[in-house]
């Protein structure tokens, strides 16, 4: 695996902005060898080890070193990736590569998001803007360059709000807040809330907005676009960690909506996309469902969506998402109709706060027909603590099965498998052992 600064070998027809890690085994499997071109941070080449990872997936030619996450100025970006003689699309891998994706296909005339859209999507503040002016249901809002301005919101509502970033990925700095909450105490949570693997060391832009909390059942909708036409359309249904940090810890394709509530999800979704401006390429836009199945706008990103959504999809509908990802990028609309025939979800495990000691479990935990996939993110030594992004849940089961109450129970009976050995942390509780798919 190597570096490229001049020539970019002709086999080269893809350029991925961001190591998108849990796309590439989808990517070896749509791309030949050595067609494809990582553009990624040197900061984070280096604290993730990424020449000797992409070396594990043969569609990959090489790694392209730039400032993607410049995103207020991506000038420094398109004079540093040459344009690959044979280019046919250019995908953003991970969130912080969107805008830089979205720049490098228009400047060499490619399909993408367009350069205004995906800037839209990298800021919330802009996103809920534009939303406001467009008419797409969406929470009362306010930004917020101080702690001041969180008080004065709060207090205006009368009960709690929602603290957040307006650039950050995961439910990193995301906080639901009481009416009794300590504003500064949160306010120093969410402002230091940090990626330092994930992103650029140097400083970056930041800003924050707080909102109103809706209450209600949680739901994504995927979309495949083509010039601003939705050609797929999957609704998720989400399991959100009660309290503080609203980290999703369950996805189930497809979600089961009560009647007429699919028409007003599809109905917001095109107002959305028609909001935006979205050209081409998929979006992940979360909903919160009021009484009554009115859908009120979280968030929306403008990629394949995190949490192995875009597999549970995949395993639902039959087909392949980056595959049709691929095909609109490359100029085409000839993306096939896919309706559910199966029903898959993923759990995200549970594990105390402290020291792990041991994780058994996890071949029993593999054993039924329809578990599909096995994954355990932490390690004996490693220190855990309360879950309070994405990044630091435990692992994860996905299944599938013929509906929600096949999937509900394998899920319960594989994580149920799994348990974790800690030695808590000074001052909690001395039972140090955890099944995976309780509560903690």
């Amino acid at each position: 695996m190597s570096r490229f600064h001049d020539e970019v070998p002709e086999t080269v027809t893809h350029v991925m902005a961001g190591f998108g890690a849990a796309l590439l085994p989808d990517l070896d499997r749509c791309l030949p060898p050595r067609s494809l071109l990582v553009v990624e941070e040197p900061d984070v080449v280096a604290a993730r080890d990424l020449e000797r990872r992409a070396t594990a997936h043969p569609c990959v030619a090489g790694i392209l070193t730039a400032p993607i996450h410049d995103e207020d100025d991506l000038s420094a970006v398109l004079a540093t990736v040459p344009r690959p003689r044979n280019v046919r699309a250019v995908l953003p891998g991970v969130e912080y590569g969107v805008s830089a994706a979205a720049a490098l296909a228009g400047h060499w005339g490619l399909p993408g998001a367009g350069v205004a859209a995906a800037r839209v999507l990298r800021d919330k503040v802009l996103l809920r803007e534009v939303c406001e002016r467009a008419g797409v249901p969406q929470p009362r809002w306010r930004r917020a360059l101080r702690v001041e301005d969180v008080r004065s919101f709060r207090d205006q509502e009368g009960h709690g709000c929602v603290l957040k970033p307006a650039n950050r990925q995961g439910s990193l700095g995301v906080q639901l807040l009481d009416a009794t909450d300590d504003l500064d105490e949160a306010w120093r949570h969410t402002v230091e809330a940090d990626e330092p693997r994930l992103r650029a060391r140097r400083p970056l832009p930041a800003s924050f907005l707080v909102e109103e909390r809706v209450d209600g059942p949680e739901i994504s909708v995927e979309c495949v676009v083509f010039e601003g036409q939705v050609l797929f359309r999957n609704v998720t249904a989400k399991n959100v960690r009660p309290g503080r940090h609203p980290v999703e810890m369950g996805h189930q394709v497809p979600a089961v909506l009560p009647p007429g509530v699919p028409e007003r999800v599809a109905s917001a979704m095109e107002r959305l996309v028609a909001a935006i401006g979205f050209r081409t390429g998929v979006l992940h836009a979360e909903w919160i469902l009021r009484e009554g199945g009115q859908p009120v706008l979280v968030e929306c990103a403008g990629r394949v969506p995190g949490d192995c959504i875009h597999e549970l999809i995949d395993l639902a509908h039959g087909g392949s998402l980056v595959a049709d990802l691929l095909t609109v990028l490359s100029g085409s609309a000839d993306v096939p109709h896919r309706e559910p025939h199966r029903h898959a979800a993923i759990r995200f495990l549970n594990c105390p706060p402290g020291t792990v000691l041991s994780v058994t479990g996890t071949q029993e935990a593999e054993e039924p027909e329809d578990v599909v996939k096995v994954h355990i993110a932490t390690a004996p030594g490693k220190e855990t603590g309360v879950v309070s992004n994405s990044h630091e849940r435990a692992g994860y089961v996905v299944v599938t099965g013929r509906g929600i109450a096949d999937t509900t129970a394998l899920l319960d009976t594989a994580a149920a498998r799994i348990r974790f050995a800690v030695r808590p942390h000074q001052g909690a509780s001395q039972d140090g052992f955890c099944e995976a798919g309780r509560a903690t």
